[in-house]
């Protein structure tokens, strides 16, 4: 049903998880007509972009080996079954380091992608590290940690990156205003580079500027306001990025329906 809701709702991009998000695996493979029917679903052309987000349960800087090993085997099935999907991407959270360290921490990082990536030869399917709030020890709140790792691992050209504005605002990169907006990912561009950006979660923060909390809040009513979305959504940087909403969800689409309607209404006509 993901392809035909978003559609429903005017979207051209869609995020979707490859199986239960809060399960380490699923619970078996793609049935033949699962895949048919999400490749040759009728309205499968309308979506510009459909990319993929990991389960919440991976974390690749784990120091209990057991946990580690089976992150490590999660994210491996994930980007199969995403590849299955033919979908270019699935995104991730770097990991926390638990206490071991944000050197150590990132260092387990690049080791877990590389082994990995070694198991995962021929496929296409890249792997969009996102940017953190930096709550607690989560690593990639800085876009130096995130250049650091793929500058570490041995095949970055399958990595990128997915920037979340919420994260962003708590991790303290000032997005208030349109000029801070634009310094921000000037500032993006210099450390990790424009080409490795892949995606953009839209999200207002229900928290204040570097609280290191992630909460996320409907677009222009949190702590960030109007200015960052109005920015993104015109800048000409950004045209060909595909952006989702992870804002807050009732049980219908309403609040989707509120959050497309206040972007699409920033969009300067041209």
């Amino acid at each position: 049903m993901a392809v035909t809701r978003a559609v429903s709702i005017g979207c051209t991009a869609m995020q979707l998880f490859v199986k239960n998000n809060m399960q380490w695996f699923a619970a078996g493979p793609f049935a033949v007509n699962e895949l048919r029917g999400f490749h040759e679903h009728q309205d499968r052309t309308r979506l510009q972009t459909v990319f993929a987000h990991s389960g919440y349960m991976i974390n690749l800087a784990a120091t209990n080996p057991q946990f580690l090993a089976r992150s490590r085997q999660a994210l491996e099935e994930e980007v199969r079954r995403a590849a299955q999907l033919e979908l270019p991407f699935l995104v991730l959270h770097p990991g926390a380091h638990m206490g071991a360290g944000i050197e150590a921490g990132l260092a387990r990082v690049i080791e877990s992608l590389d082994v990995v990536f070694a198991r995962l030869e021929g496929i296409a399917t890249r792997v969009a590290l996102e940017t953190t709030a930096g709550q607690g020890t989560c690593l990639g709140s800085t876009f130096e940690e995130l250049d650091f790792i793929l500058r570490g691992v041995r095949q970055p050209e399958r990595l990128g990156v997915c920037v979340d504005t919420a994260h962003l605002f708590a991790a303290g990169y000032d997005i208030r205003t349109a000029a801070g907006t634009r310094s921000v990912f000037d500032a993006f561009d210099r450390i990790v580079g424009r080409n490795q950006l892949l995606a953009v979660h839209l999200n207002d923060s229900k928290t204040p500027f570097r609280s290191k909390v992630d909460r996320h809040e409907h677009i222009g009513k949190g702590q960030i306001g109007l200015d960052a979305f109005r920015y993104i959504m015109n800048a000409r940087r950004f045209v060909r990025i595909p952006k989702v909403l992870e804002t807050p969800k009732g049980k219908e689409m309403r609040e989707d329906i509120e959050n497309l309607k206040v972007l699409n209404e920033l969009r300067v006509k041209r």
